[in-house]
């Protein structure tokens, strides 16, 4: 990297991209002891100016600029528009800079596959943003160690009028590829899915059914369309399943072990003829909630990621999202938008709404 420094045990870092998402991770990494952001960056150099101004940073309107000032820079973030993802994650790993690059990794898997590669061979950290990873309820699910059988997973909400430049796949399905993939740990086989555009040309809806090497099935749905926001998911395995809200952070369980005694009963009756029709399911087995850290940090995912980012610069470790994983969800996206664009639909001319 340009030159390790570490004053009063805080890590020099950059922000280039300090759009909405970017303004987010200034804001995160305020609130990290062990960082000191040193300056910003964006293309609209008012836009850089103004947010330096607030926090009492450097700016700069160009990367290379960056690079050439700062000169003790430990880390720097990525938080411009998708498509300027691979030019700028590739000069800063050229310049051994570890970088945390938001979701999705590249705009096609093989760029993403470079950017992994690159960093290896470079030995620096590469982190892909995908936040959703660090919502202390999904951290608590992925703890329980299950081996999913099949899962259901929706993610839907309003227009925003937000990243219409891509898909659907893109901007919202491929935080659940990404976390579908880390739970079920089983090549990708075969994906069948579809979708529709309504408000430009890209999937605002879209519908996939993924099946792994290991027999698991994922079902997924995504729409920017939707009347209501929702996001969950439910995981069905032979020891638990698991009902999880990531916009609550909450999430239920049920466990094999804790009923087997009450539905063991309920299946001697049904053999015995007993009429059963007057008896509450949710009563008959028990219920509890998911048991999660509920400390600041975890509370909220971005600081709780850049934090795990640093930790990994810092100990010259992997991150936990690492340039691998983001390749893995771009990837799984991709097979998603073919098959998309593979589906044949007969006897329809036209949307209409």
């Amino acid at each position: 990297m340009v030159g390790m420094s570490v004053t009063n045990d805080r890590m020099q870092v950059a922000v280039i991209g300090v759009g909405r998402m970017g303004r987010n991770h200034v804001k995160a990494l305020g609130r990290l002891p062990q960082a000191e952001l040193v300056a910003v960056v964006d293309a609209q150099a008012e836009r850089a100016a103004e947010v330096a101004g607030e926090v009492g940073c450097r700016w700069y309107d160009d990367v290379e600029r960056l690079l050439d000032a700062e000169k003790n820079l430990c880390a720097a973030t990525v938080a411009v528009p998708t498509v300027g993802h691979y030019e700028l994650a590739m000069r800063l790993l050229d310049r051994k800079i570890p970088c945390l690059v938001e979701k999705p990794l590249a705009t096609t898997s093989a760029q993403a596959r470079q950017l992994a590669e690159r960093a290896d061979a470079q030995g620096v950290a590469l982190q892909v943003g995908h936040t959703e990873r660090f919502n202390p309820a999904v951290q608590a699910v992925l703890g329980m160690g299950m081996v999913p059988r099949f899962l259901e997973v929706h993610r839907v909400s309003p227009l925003t009028f937000r990243s219409l430049d891509v898909s659907v796949v893109m901007d919202m399905m491929i935080h659940d590829l990404d976390i579908v993939l880390k739970l079920v740990g089983s090549p990708l086989g075969e994906v069948q899915a579809t979708g529709v555009a309504v408000i430009g040309e890209k999937e605002d809806v879209a519908h996939a059914r993924l099946v792994f090497a290991s027999g698991c099935v994922a079902n997924l749905t995504a729409s920017r369309l939707a009347l209501k926001t929702e996001r969950k998911i439910r995981i069905f395995s032979e020891s638990a399943y698991v009902s999880l809200d990531y916009q609550k952070r909450d999430g239920l369980v049920i466990r094999k072990s804790d009923n087997a005694e009450a539905l063991a009963k309920a299946r001697q009756e049904l053999m015995a003829g007993t009429d059963m029709s007057n008896l509450d399911y949710s009563e008959l087995v028990r219920v509890e909630h998911l048991l999660m850290d509920d400390t600041p940090s975890k509370q909220d995912p971005l600081t709780a990621e850049l934090a795990d980012f640093l930790k990994a610069v810092q100990s010259g470790g992997r991150p936990h999202v690492d340039g691998w994983a983001g390749y893995a969800a771009v990837e799984a996206a991709e097979r998603v938008m073919q098959s998309i664009r593979g589906h044949r639909w007969e006897g329809l001319t036209e949307l209409t709404i």
